[in-house]
């Protein structure tokens, strides 16, 4: 009895173990379900705001705001192109690294274009832009470079998978019409069968009647009965009498 407890208690156990353990799970993923939803909206509101201060004002103001958003929409692009192709090809996960390094060189130049907005002194802002504009090329054309790479390298695999599909459908193709090939090494019929000449045909035909001849077995002649053989053990035949 106490064995049956004890198994019942730990089965217990188990059980409130394992439903925190979902519990926290489902919470962890709820929560990152939702920062990632206040991000992406987070985002969105900024880029907004960078189109506008990039369309709407004039002078350093709107070249920091079309770098910072040529900066975020590169990075952005590459960061998903490299991310869906690492689902099915495992070799970019070295592309992904130098990606996070450039990442890095990235947000430092993001938050000095971002507090550089609020710097009132726009004549050495003006004196730096050569400067930042260059480091945003830099950055945005290496984020290019993976990116195509990575686009490149997708699109080479899908021609080569769609090559060996059509090598493979045409050979199926073949195999189903073999049919069409079977049916022209057939025998001929004997209604297709070629017609000797008249000449060939009379020769065969005097060829068949000579081995004919040659070949018809004699008839055979009975005996007489009168020159019958006779032997000396044979008994002498009686002749009939009537009466």
């Amino acid at each position: 009895m106490e064995v049956v407890i004890s198994i019942l208690a730990l089965l217990f156990i188990a059980f409130v173990v394992l439903g925190a353990y979902a519990t926290t799970k489902a919470v962890k993923a709820a929560k990152k379900g939702m920062e990632r939803t206040v991000s992406q909206a987070r985002r969105t509101v900024e880029d907004t705001t960078l189109r506008a201060k990039s369309y709407g004002q004039g002078g350093p103001a709107a070249d920091l705001a079309q770098l910072r958003l040529k900066l975020r929409t590169s990075m952005r692009a590459t960061q998903d192109a490299l991310n869906a192709g690492a689902e099915q090809d495992a070799s970019l996960g070295e592309s992904i690294a130098l990606f996070e390094r450039l990442s890095v060189h990235a947000r430092e130049l993001d938050d000095e274009l971002k507090r550089l907005e609020r710097d009132p002194d726009r004549g050495s802002l003006s004196s730096r832009l050569p400067e930042l504009r260059e480091r945003t090329e830099r950055i945005t054309h290496s984020a290019e470079s993976l990116r195509w790479a990575a686009r490149d390298r997708a699109r080479k695999f899908a021609d080569d998978e769609l090559d060996l599909l059509s090598g493979e459908i045409d050979m199926e193709a073949g195999a189903l019409r073999h049919w069409a090939a079977s049916e022209s090494t057939e025998p001929q019929s004997a209604a297709q069968a070629p017609v000797a000449p008249p000449a060939a045909a009379g020769e065969a035909a005097a060829a068949r009647q000579d081995g004919d001849d040659d070949e018809q077995p004699r008839a055979i002649t009975a005996r007489d009965p009168a020159q019958r053989m006779t032997y000396s053990w044979e008994k002498t035949t009686r002749p009939e009498t009537t009466n």
